[in-house]
């Protein structure tokens, strides 16, 4: 590990101070529950576009995707360019402008519009114990990084980010979240870049860098061969050496990785990547703060544009590091290490700096988010239907702290786990984006759709998913003598296929054997029917 010169602290600290203070001014001008939550419907499309790829890019992708490409390669890309530009564009057109004018503060509130307070409570529920495990990896993924430059222990290092973080996301709200996001923007891909530009000076060029992982891939398929001969030598069951490069955007089915293309076609591409960018209420939430129907669908094609640099400067650094450290062990070190050994003194602060932009970016988005649903899905729901927005700014205040609370309690929990951060992160979502995916695709495509199938198609969808997932255990599926249902290491993906399947297909059943939804109560939230006009 190089030691921090002075120039990295004044670095590091000059961007603390300079979004603390843009974050504690915002939080002065809020006043009201609508401030807090939506930041009083006035966000411009480029502060919100910069958010949105700030907050999807943070210290889980820094880390995470860094790691996934030096273990697995540059397929890990597919989630950025494959799993959001063409969502997000979808979105852009037809599902956000449409949730915007709906006037909705959270994805769970149109959802008791169109269907029912049961499914409502149920993708919240969900929503919000993923955004409060998101935001433990978060923490763990930012110890492990300032754990490798700061020589902080791993505790010191999530106390003192939740703390930085918490500060003005609990004072500010959206406001504050959107603005900070948008200069964090900017830091994390200027950082990023860096170091993707020295890595590849290092190693003297991008003909050589290419050559350079040839060399390594062949090394490794030379030690495969070899284990698999001696395997054979003792009569043991081996399994074959697939030739796959780390280049490879698109790798076979049977590979050895979590990310094979019918992964990441079915699973990502038409399931996982719709459900985030069109139901993810920690994404969506910016645009229903937009000041306009335009901004809220223009923010999103501005966002596509930037995600199309996303690959290159977080998954490309991991190759980088696949190449100098071969012999790395656990993936999410790959990028602390290549930081550790490559940036020179002073230059280092500066990355740190992008490194924290991308970590504070991300958890104020899914703290304020968290809160959001949390005070309007239930407390407001719930408990008092006729709160001023005075009182809910005090409560959604008091659960965002009580939220950084739990992140750093469950940050300390993944710390026992084995897992690399990405994939449990990747994991979580899998769970539930694929029956949530479903619900939101039939209630908005398909006036027939009924409450009580997508209740019961919602809650069958997430606990399939999770039975394949413990089917899939080592422990669970020896105890019963089975073999394991997926050949793949970490099928998140095909945990959200299986699952999206399984609840369409029950709410398309359940639905034409129910009572329909009278068009009266539907109008206005499903695309065949028009919408209410609006009234002065």
């Amino acid at each position: 590990m190089q030691s921090l010169s002075f120039l990295d602290f004044a670095v590091i600290a000059a961007y603390l101070i300079g979004t603390l203070g843009l974050g504690l001014y915002i939080g002065s001008k809020i006043k009201t529950g609508s401030d807090y939550f939506l930041a009083g419907r006035k966000l411009p499309w480029w502060a919100i576009g910069m958010s949105l790829v700030a907050t999807d890019i943070g210290a889980v992708d820094i880390v995470g995707t860094g790691g996934a490409a030096h273990q697995h390669g540059l397929a890990v890309a597919n989630f950025e360019w494959i799993g959001c530009v063409p969502a997000m564009i979808i979105a852009a057109f037809v599902f956000i402008p449409f949730f915007w004018r709906s006037g909705v503060t959270t994805i769970p509130e149109y959802m008791e519009r169109r269907f029912n307070v049961a499914v409502r409570s149920a993708l919240a529920i969900c929503w919000i114990i993923f955004m409060a495990c998101n935001l433990g990896i978060m923490l763990l993924a930012s110890a492990k990084m300032m754990h490798v430059h700061l020589g902080m222990t791993v505790n010191a290092c999530i106390y003192l980010t939740a703390f930085l973080v918490g500060i003005y996301t609990i004072s500010g709200g959206l406001a504050a979240v959107v603005y900070t996001d948008m200069i964090q923007c900017v830091i994390m891909i200027g950082g990023c870049l860096l170091v993707l530009v020295l890595g590849i000076i290092d190693l003297g060029g991008i003909d050589n860098f290419q050559a350079e992982i040839k060399k390594q891939e062949q090394i490794q398929s030379e030690k495969q061969a070899a284990v698999v001969e001696k395997q054979e030598a003792k009569a043991a069951p081996a399994a074959g050496v697939l030739d796959v490069s780390h280049t490879s955007l698109i790798l076979p089915a049977d590979a050895d990785t979590p990310f094979p293309w019918t992964g990441i076609f079915f699973g990502l591409a038409l399931i996982l990547s719709p459900a985030y960018w069109i139901g993810n209420q920690a994404i969506v939430q910016r645009s229903l703060g937009a000041r306009s129907e335009f901004d809220a669908k223009a923010a999103y094609v501005w966002g596509a544009l930037l995600k199309n640099l996303v690959p290159v400067v977080v998954a490309v650094p991991g190759l980088i590091a696949f190449v100098k450290f071969p012999e790395l062990t656990d993936g999410d070190q790959a990028f602390p290490e290549l930081i550790s050994h490559l940036l020179p003194t002073g230059l280092k602060g500066l990355f740190l700096a992008a490194f924290l932009a991308a970590l504070m970016s991300s958890i104020d988005s899914y703290l304020n988010s968290a809160s959001t649903i949390v005070t309007n899905d239930f407390y407001k729901r719930f408990f008092r239907r006729d709160a001023s927005d005075e009182s809910l700014l005090n409560i959604g205040r008091v659960v965002t702290f009580l939220l950084v609370l739990w992140a750093i309690g469950f940050s300390f929990f993944l710390m026992t786990r084995s897992e690399g951060i990405y994939t449990i992160f990747q994991t979580l979502m899998a769970f539930f984006q694929g029956p949530a995916f479903a619900i939101l695709l039939t209630g908005l495509l398909w006036k027939r759709a009924t409450g009580v199938a997508a209740f019961i198609g919602f809650i069958v969808g997430v606990c399939f998913s999770i039975t394949l997932f413990a089917l899939n255990q080592e422990s669970v599926y020896t105890a019963l003598g089975m073999e394991p249902l997926f050949q793949i290491s970490e099928p998140f993906l095909y945990f959200s296929i299986w699952a999206f399947v399984v609840s369409f297909s029950l709410i398309v059943i359940i639905s034409l054997l129910t009572k329909r939804e009278p068009d009266e109560k539907i109008e206005g939230l499903v695309f065949s029917l028009k919408p209410r006009k609006e009234t002065a």
